[in-house]
């Protein structure tokens, strides 16, 4: 019997799951969206029935008792909290969900250090001094955490990577002293270990309801964005990934950690690797306000992607960038505008792949390795013209993404976790 292992992915609108073999090949997926449980995609008994239905079908697709460990991933910066059954107390703060009360962000900014990536009012820490308040309160857990203690039976326990919001020091992989300063109460923060270290076994009840054996050991996970990363295959110092969605999002593996909050980069610990990368505000958002997806498609077939337009965009929905330039006020720059659509949608996508070109650049001024090789995800990934146009500006080699499943990332980690628990 050839050992599987399965990583969760619950993210905004769905579930997602898949199962991976040994040698990093999909034996098969499922997903279910949230809106097929409740129309309150932050109820945490929402998460938990889409992941139940999602487990259910990728366990009917294959064999139950070749499953080994499970890992899971959720959303960066979403918190709730619990009491000391594990139930939640009160509706999680999503992660882009803003703290209503200033006093705690200044709090905060008092005696965080600089390059912690706890400041603002969608940080983590910012959360948990906000739900330490209420009644009953046992623990305060990411969105990530709370599913994997559906899973094991413990409440207590996150990693790394989801717990850099909330003022985690993963140079010195501790819960720093300063927290404390905040008025944070430090036990109501968990425990912390490395992406892909098992943290426990199915509860008796978990493995009744999936038909698992009793021993699958669950294996701590990740973000949804360090997933995706990992899920691509991109492994070595210098190797990027580029997100091309609604924002442009770009992430370089690194012998060293990265941290310009300046420029909104944080850097991950993946092991003793370091994952650092930036977002910008430019992005498939930008040409949708100009383009439909139909006349993008179209467009782009009549698009000669070696050579240039000569015209020097900049393209912003409105002003303000934060990577690779941080300045709230900088404005867009998509003008003169040629009398060709084409021309027009040709030097958008010219702009967008001369800001991700600098963004590495960026990242390579600040410490960083140079980029030598770069993987795509999301929708513009697809789009060749636009392939050509960066190829043509950031001059390495493109290689294909194993996955853009941030669940396969995850597979990846309890892959990791099964390896070094000697489950294989």
């Amino acid at each position: 019997m050839v050992p599987l292992a399965v990583g969760i992915d619950i993210g905004t609108s769905g579930s997602r799951a898949v199962a991976m073999l040994p040698d990093f090949s999909i034996a098969a997926t499922a997903s279910a969206p949230l809106d097929r449980f409740g129309a309150n995609g932050r109820d945490p008994a929402v998460w938990w029935a889409a992941v139940e239905a999602t487990l259910q079908e990728l366990f009917s697709q294959i064999d139950r008792g070749a499953v080994r460990t499970i890992a899971v991933d959720g959303t960066s910066g979403t918190l709730l909290p619990i009491d000391g059954a594990g139930r939640p107390l009160a509706e999680p703060l999503m992660y882009n969900d803003k703290v209503p009360d200033a006093a705690f962000i200044a709090t905060i900014d008092g005696a965080a250090p600089v390059a912690s990536a706890a400041h603002g009012a969608t940080s983590g820490l910012a959360k948990a001094l906000w739900f330490q308040r209420l009644p009953d309160i046992h623990a305060v857990l990411h969105q990530a955490d709370w599913i994997s203690g559906q899973l094991s039976g413990r409440f207590d326990v996150s990693d790394e990577n989801n717990s850099l919001k909330t003022g985690y020091d993963v140079e010195a992989r501790r819960w720093p002293e300063w927290i404390a300063a905040t008025g944070m109460r430090m036990e109501l923060l968990p425990v912390v270990v490395r992406p892909g270290n098992v943290t426990g076994r199915l509860t008796a009840a978990a493995a009744d309801l999936f038909g698992l054996p009793r021993d699958v050991a669950v294996v701590a996970g990740t973000t949804d964005g360090c997933a995706s990363f990992l899920a691509t295959g991109a492994a070595a110092a210098g190797d990027g990934v580029t997100a091309l969605g609604s924002s442009l999002t770009i992430k370089i593996l690194s012998d060293r950690p990265i941290f310009a909050p300046r420029y909104g980069i944080y850097s991950h610990r993946l092991g003793d690797a370091w994952l650092a990368g930036g977002a910008s505000n430019t992005g498939g958002k930008v040409l949708a306000l100009h383009f439909s997806l139909a006349r993008i498609v179209e467009l782009s077939a009549t698009i000669d992607p070696a050579t240039e337009t000569g015209l020097d965009y900049y393209p912003l929905g409105s002003p303000g960038e934060r990577f690779p330039i941080a300045d709230p006020a900088l404005p867009p720059r998509l003008l003169p505008r040629p009398q060709s659509d084409a021309d027009y949608l040709k030097a958008m996508l010219e702009g967008i792949a001369a800001i991700e070109a600098l963004g590495y650049r960026r990242l390579a001024e600040l410490g960083a390795p140079r980029l030598t090789s770069v993987r795509s995800v999301g929708g513009g990934a697809a789009n060749a013209a636009w392939t050509a146009i960066r190829q043509r500006k950031l001059a390495v080699e493109f290689r294909p993404a194993l996955s853009d499943e941030a669940a396969a990332g995850t597979a990846r980690l309890a892959l990791k976790g099964a390896s070094e628990a000697g489950l294989l």
